[in-house]
């Protein structure tokens, strides 16, 4: 199919795959183009496969964890964004595997439709956390220091579409809070991106918790 979202998927269990093979294939704007049991075989294949969006498993055997290889992929097909399916919800894994570029986040006891529904936000680019594990991410940034850089490098308007990013608004809700176009906002994103070293608007969530841009009580990120 013409539009279809090209996802592969990842995991060292077959039976795993196998499963996540029937459900997707389920659905006729998702086409799995591959698979594989470990990361350094995704990386011999990623650039054949050119998926959008890559089912990662974090714990598998080998030499490069899921962790590794998603930052691996990031670099090498920067197009493909990465959601992580895992039995862990361990806080240094959860944020590991976002900071290394992971767009999102789903644990394998999840409904299905959580990972339905981050496969296809991924695919546009945007995250979509299973509701336990954001609430793992926003207590683990909670708890970590937030000294050091607090944004200052970014313009005054840039702070705020930051923390509108923060707050899961999407480019034409920030457009039209305020009160310019949303190719400006485009700019805008894309200039904080750049300015702080990010891959994607969930490390920009990331940053602007850590940093007390926004607030716990503030942000929901499910």
């Amino acid at each position: 199919m013409k539009d279809s979202i090209r996802v592969a998927l990842v995991d060292d269990h077959r039976i795993v795959r196998r499963g996540l093979r029937s459900f997707l294939e389920a659905f006729p704007d998702l086409t799995i183009v591959g698979e594989a049991a470990s990361g350094e075989e995704t990386l011999q294949h990623i650039e054949e496969w050119l998926p959008d969006v890559v089912i990662m498993d974090l714990l598998m055997p080998g030499g490069m964890d899921g962790v590794e290889a998603i930052r691996a992929i990031r670099l090498t097909t920067p197009h493909t964004q990465v959601v992580a399916l895992t039995s862990s919800t361990e806080d240094a894994r959860v944020i590991a595997a976002l900071r290394a570029g992971a767009i999102g986040y789903v644990r394998k006891d999840a409904d299905p439709n959580t990972l339905l529904a981050s496969v296809r936000a991924a695919a546009r680019g945007q995250s979509v956390l299973d509701p336990a594990v954001a609430n793992t991410v926003l207590h683990e940034l909670t708890r970590q220091s937030k000294a050091g850089n607090t944004g200052s490098e970014l313009t005054e308007r840039e702070q705020e579409v930051l923390r509108q990013i923060a707050l899961g608004c999407t480019n034409r809700e920030i457009a039209e809070t305020l009160v310019v176009s949303e190719e400006t906002i485009k700019t805008h994103v894309g200039n904080i991106l750049t300015k702080l070293q990010l891959a994607h608007r969930m490390q920009a969530v990331i940053y602007a918790l850590k940093h007390g841009l926004i607030s716990l009580d503030e942000i929901n990120l499910s």
